[in-house]
């Protein structure tokens, strides 16, 4: 691969809260889809190396917009609000939904949804839930197991190949404080 992965310069590009707002560019994009808490801005920091790029917070639901993530004009991460906990009206939650609808099956930058799923727990039912909508579109999703670092080592074959029973098709490990499963990660997004 040509690209040497250490030295990818990611840097956040722009909030959108909808499809029409979204930046006018042709890098291949990659949606991060995954519960309120479950990793997404840790993600982004590790990927980039850069541990203040996406902010992260111990509070759910913090994410409110699409947040776009440039990496060295080779793909772009979207930041999606996390489904789950949010602390808003059921009114701003329709909304968000529309929006996000809007854009998962709009967006013709897409190259694939990202789904993230919490290592050290069990799949959660709103997991289940997006995945099922996600299928229903027939849209290409892969997934990828945060906070691997919690999970002991003795199990971590063990929880990847439970998820991969319940989803099929890729899935990756991700750990936030470690990068050793960085490099297939960045090498799927580059090989698009």
């Amino acid at each position: 691969m040509s690209t040497n992965l250490k030295y990818l310069q990611a840097k956040f590009v722009v909030s959108a809260e909808k499809l029409s707002q979204c930046p006018e560019f042709e890098l291949p994009e990659y949606p991060l889809l995954g519960r309120s808490n479950v990793g997404k801005s840790s993600f982004i920091n590790g990927l980039a190396n850069h541990k203040k790029l996406a902010k992260t917070s111990n509070t759910p639901g913090k994410t409110r917009l699409i947040n776009f993530f440039n990496f060295s004009d080779k793909f772009t991460l979207a930041d999606l609000p996390g489904y789950g906990y949010a602390k808003v009206s059921k009114e701003a939650q329709n909304r968000w939904q529309k929006y996000l609808e809007e854009y998962l099956l709009n967006r013709k930058q897409i190259k694939s949804l990202v789904q993230l799923i919490d290592g050290r727990h069990e799949i959660q039912k709103n997991d289940f839930q997006m995945r099922e909508w996600v299928n229903n579109y027939k849209l290409p999703i892969i997934t990828v197991v945060t906070k691997m670092d919690y999970v002991p080592k003795s199990k971590t074959l063990n929880v990847l190949k439970k998820v991969e029973k319940e989803f099929g098709g890729l899935v990756l490990p991700f750990s936030a404080i470690d990068n050793r499963y960085n490099e297939k990660i960045l090498e799927y997004f580059l090989s698009e």
